[in-house]
């Protein structure tokens, strides 16, 4: 079972934090990660509201990937019909090679109405944008050189001149929050990336949710296939001290959370949809995600402002016991 680290990258001009200080403490988080030994780190893209405070996320990560040695870097998620896909496979093949092959993509259409009228562009296209820029950004990371003709891009024998790490195609994963969605992502033969806590109702249906997946990738015929769950995290040495250090921080973040379903700190330890507690209490929540069949999770552990300190030591308790002790339990299982 795979561990990584995401971080919406949230943030609160009202509050004494400068934007710059959390650029650092994400920076500063990820070199953790890496040093613990988590998988990969990923940072959201969001536009114009303190929802998200990264609107390009291949440059941040281009920042981490000079903090860092081994870990993997991706966006979660780029929302391509925001960018020219030409544009953003540019930059994220230029990321590739300035980690060395590190890359892990995460894309996406994107949901939020203010960041759409933003940038003028219709949300009733979004499908039709993502599909014609997901095409187009593979095609030119397999070094083709592209012509292509659609509703929304034009390309004429066009190239690039920086490819992926090595000359192969970085590792995509799908953005998707309901489970016939997913159906259709596995079908297709796609990785798929998602968040429970802004869809679900229990922690029970994200079994429902992988095997949706998972059902899609059989019936699709596909050998491969990788789903990432994300799901907000905080450990300490009991369930009653994540609360009083965390509590505060999530209902913060929620307040903020356009759209999407709203889940207080107490709304979510009901439903079951984050991993708060103490190191006991979340080994036995990965043990049940395991038995769902999820294979990766995504934590994120910086929100709402959360103490720098804190984050830092959640992320070194789910590291060094929570994994440990998780690992024994389902590996017997596993042979």
């Amino acid at each position: 079972m795979k561990f990584s680290i995401f971080s919406v990258a949230d943030h609160y001009p009202g509050l004494s934090r400068p934007v710059g200080q959390l650029y650092d403490e994400v920076i500063a988080q990820c070199a953790q990660a890496d040093a613990l030994g988590f998988e990969a780190y990923f940072v959201a893209e969001h536009h114009f509201h303190e929802y998200g405070a990264i609107p390009n996320p291949a440059v941040a990560l281009a920042a981490m990937a000079r903090a860092s040695q081994r870990i993997r870097l991706g966006p979660a998620v780029s929302v391509l019909p925001f960018r020219d896909p030409r544009q953003v496979a540019e930059d994220y093949a230029l990321l590739d090679q300035l980690s060395k092959g590190r890359l892990i993509m995460g894309v996406g259409s994107g949901y939020l109405k203010h960041e759409y009228d933003g940038f003028g562009i219709d949300g009733a296209d979004k499908r039709l944008r993502f599909d014609e820029g997901l095409e187009i950004v593979r095609r030119l990371w397999s070094g083709e050189r592209v012509s292509f003709a659609g509703d929304h891009y034009r390309l004429d024998e066009v190239a690039l001149n920086v490819l992926p790490w090595g000359g192969r195609m970085p590792e995509i994963y799908i953005a998707s929050l309901r489970p016939e969605v997913a159906y259709w992502i596995g079908k297709a033969g796609n990785h798929i990336m998602t968040v429970p806590y802004a869809s679900l109702d229990r922690f029970e249906e994200i079994g429902g949710l992988i095997g949706e997946y998972q059902r899609g990738l059989a019936e699709g015929g596909g050998e491969t296939g990788g789903a990432l769950v994300a799901l907000h995290t905080h450990v300490a040495e009991s369930d009653e001290a994540v609360r009083e250090q965390a509590a505060a921080a999530f209902d913060l973040y929620v307040e903020t959370r356009l759209y999407a379903k709203s889940q207080t700190y107490d709304d979510v330890m009901a439903s079951g949809l984050a991993l708060f507690g103490s190191v006991e209490t979340v080994v036995q929540k990965v043990v049940a995600l395991h038995r769902m069949g999820v294979r990766h999770i995504m934590l994120l552990n910086n929100f709402g402002a959360l103490d720098a300190g804190l984050v830092s030591a959640s992320m070194t308790l789910f590291a060094r016991e929570v994994i440990p002790r998780a690992r024994t339990l389902i590996e017997p299982a596993d042979g």
